[in-house]
């Protein structure tokens, strides 16, 4: 059938944009892009009304990766600071590691601005006011989108031979999908975790690198303050900073039971604000570039990506495929990768005549070759991580750490804990060497996994009992992570 356009992009977001631009670019501008947004330009890619909330942060590598190969570059002003690394604390804030290296704060306001513009000189298109409903078939390829456009409250229908869904967590469009029984639709609420932050100036307070440090991003692990997920300090400059925090509900639920408390995510964030020393009279940025964003609650996902990324005529990219990493949260350096390499696979596909969810079905190979092979050993240690106290982190991370475990989590890897071992007979308490199994444990699940993730079937053919074997040893990781908290 003829289309509208060559491949309709879902969502002007940060991981959105990337693919739009990456088609592009690797059709040598000559196919058809066309991106769709629910918001005005002036705020394209905003997640709601409070803005683009995010920690903001990205490794350098992760840019690099895309500038080397789509050459897009990003400069001033969507990159607001530059950092030395991330630096993780224990929560009696005598252990800390440090991990992804260089990398950037960026200003979110700005950056959809820097993106829009560069898109446009890629020669994408753009239709605004539209909210999404639905995939539209021809049989069972998925051949375009339809819903309503908010400035004319009139039905809103295009087509295309690819459809790129970068519409976020709660995609609509994923949720609903008709042509596929891969494709993961709906996510389990723990594996999503309540997010907040506020972008604020501040007067200088105590001189305490635990609290803030213009040249490192800054994480504190502690159940007392965000429970089952971590609190952050991310400096924007010398006296600006994006300080939040992300939570796990059912773990907010036992941690108000265990103190007496009531606490919401936006009570937490105030509380830790409050709290930070070295901070003082901070106030919300008012900041033009900050218009838009200055403070806000959201929802991430904190798992492995969606077990099939593809279907026929459709692929998800970013929040939508539940990309951000499960061991803290981080969505640009994967919807920057994923973004990137989707044109490819897209282009490829198209060229080749092939749309089907076979002839897109690199996509899910290349991903987790370059990525995804990791996230599900991250999503069980970090189940593990969320059932410890703080005395079990604090203990976990002096003495289970070792040398080429920091440089694991440095690179995003999954630790081994060969410590452990060292340690013997020595460790020093009930709950810690329960703990010390815990930690094994997920090593050696990692290990398989990975494995397993590399066998990744090569055409759909082998999907299903690959997705059974992954969904049985998770399954039976996760009861076994039930019996080291009980």
């Amino acid at each position: 059938m003829k289309t509208d356009h060559d491949v309709i992009v879902a969502g002007g977001g940060l991981a959105g944009m990337i693919a739009a631009q990456s088609v592009s670019y690797y059709s040598n501008q000559r196919l058809s892009v066309l991106v769709i947004d629910r918001n005005p330009p002036v705020v394209v890619g905003r997640k709601t009304i409070n803005g683009w909330i995010c920690g903001d942060a990205v490794s350098k590598a992760a840019v690099d990766y895309m500038t080397e190969r789509i050459k897009v570059p990003w400069g001033k002003p969507e990159i607001e600071h530059r950092v030395k690394g991330v630096m993780a604390f224990s929560p009696d804030r005598e252990t800390s590691i440090p991990f992804d290296g260089d990398g950037y704060m960026l200003n979110r306001q700005q950056l959809p601005q820097t993106q829009y513009d560069s898109a446009q000189k890629m020669g994408v298109s753009f239709d605004f006011e539209v909210n999404l409903a639905n995939l539209l078939y021809e049989g069972n390829q998925v051949v375009g989108v339809e819903g309503t456009n908010r400035k004319t409250n009139e039905p809103y229908k295009k087509t295309a031979r690819v459809v790129i869904d970068a519409t976020g967590v709660a995609s609509m469009l994923r949720n609903g999908i008709k042509n596929t029984t891969k494709m993961e639709r709906k996510i389990d609420r723990r594996d999503v975790e309540s997010t907040g932050r506020h972008i604020m100036y501040f007067d200088k307070g105590d001189e305490d690198l635990t609290e803030f440090d213009p040249d490192y991003c800054i994480i504190h692990l502690d159940q007392d303050i965000a429970p089952g997920g971590y609190a952050w300090v991310f400096p924007k400059g010398q006296n600006k900073v994006n300080i939040g925090l992300g939570i796990e509900k059912s773990r907010l639920e036992k941690r108000n039971a265990r103190l007496g408390k009531k606490d919401d995510v936006s009570g937490l964030i105030n509380q830790y604000v409050s709290r930070n020393k070295a901070i003082k009279n901070p106030r919300l940025s008012k900041d033009s570039e900050d218009k838009f964003n200055a403070t806000g609650n959201w929802q991430v996902s904190v798992r492995r990506q969606n077990d099939c990324l593809v279907a026929n005529g459709f692929v998800i990219v970013g929040d939508s495929a539940w990309m951000p990493k499960p061991l803290d949260a981080g969505g640009i350096g994967p919807a920057i990768i994923a973004g990137t390499m989707i044109g490819k696979n897209v282009v490829d596909a198209i060229e080749a005549g092939d749309v089907t969810e076979k002839g897109l079905w690199q996509y899910n190979i290349d991903f987790i070759n370059q990525y995804g092979y990791k996230t599900s050993g991250l999503e069980i240690f970090r189940r593990l991580l969320q059932t410890l106290t703080n005395d079990q982190i604090s203990y976990g991370m002096k003495h289970f750490l070792g040398d080429l475990d920091a440089e694991a989590i440095s690179k995003g890897e999954h630790p081994k804990f060969g410590m452990i071992d060292k340690f013997g007979m020595i460790i020093r308490g009930a709950l810690n060497k329960k703990l010390a199994q815990g930690l094994k444990f997920t090593a050696k699940q990692n290990s398989w996994l990975t494995e397993h993730y590399y066998n990744y079937p090569k055409v759909p053919d082998g999907f299903e009992e690959w997705r059974k074997q992954l969904h049985k040893t998770l399954d039976d990781s996760y009861s076994k992570l039930d019996s080291f908290e009980n």
